[in-house]
């Protein structure tokens, strides 16, 4: 049985829809779909296909890169593949792991998408570093100052502008003060 794994990175405003296509397209009786980041083990539809290969059945991706992003995690997931006695398939890549030279094709791809995935987290790494040497600084705005009061925002003035009103504070205190005439 052809079964079909489609993976989308998260966060990212993808979908696994022209993925499961082709994959359906390919004959796959079942496809398995995820948002989950390619350089993490933490993917439980994977898990849960890997759990359920059966002797003859073939795992099939739209691209090698949809598997895993690392070269140790594919030869890994190859493994348990080929330990539940089922083949590998790439559509994009033209791989099947049922003949030597699709083998060897396997494995040269998978060293390809480990390189991009370390070139990406070195510009990464790189413009993070440029912009802190530009004294840009990355990450959420600090809520307090250095002197600890808050700071002065309007995020910070339409949340007590809210707390106030919520409370009936404003109303209490707009008018004179009682007694002061």
């Amino acid at each position: 049985m052809l079964i079909g794994y489609a993976r989308v990175s998260k966060g990212d405003e993808q979908s696994n829809k022209a993925q499961a296509r082709a994959l359906s397209e390919a004959g796959c009786k079942r496809v398995f779909e995820e948002q989950a980041s390619g350089g993490r083990w933490d993917r439980p539809e994977l898990h849960r296909m890997l759990d359920q290969l059966r002797d003859g059945d073939t795992v099939v991706v739209w691209k090698l890169d949809r598997l895993s992003r690392s070269l140790k995690d594919v030869l890994h997931l190859m493994d348990r593949i080929t330990s539940a006695g089922a083949g590998f398939r790439s559509l994009t890549e033209a791989i099947d792991t049922t003949t030597a030279a699709g083998r060897m094709m396997m494995q040269m791809v998978g060293s390809f998408a480990e390189f991009e995935r370390a070139m990406i987290r070195e510009r990464t790494t790189t413009g993070l570093a440029q912009a802190r040497a530009e004294g840009r600084i990355g990450g959420r705005r600090k809520k307090l100052d250095q002197k600890g009061t808050v700071r002065n925002s309007v995020r910070w003035a339409m949340m007590m502008k809210r707390r106030e009103s919520s409370h009936g504070y404003r109303e209490r205190t707009s008018g004179p003060a009682p007694g002061w005439t």
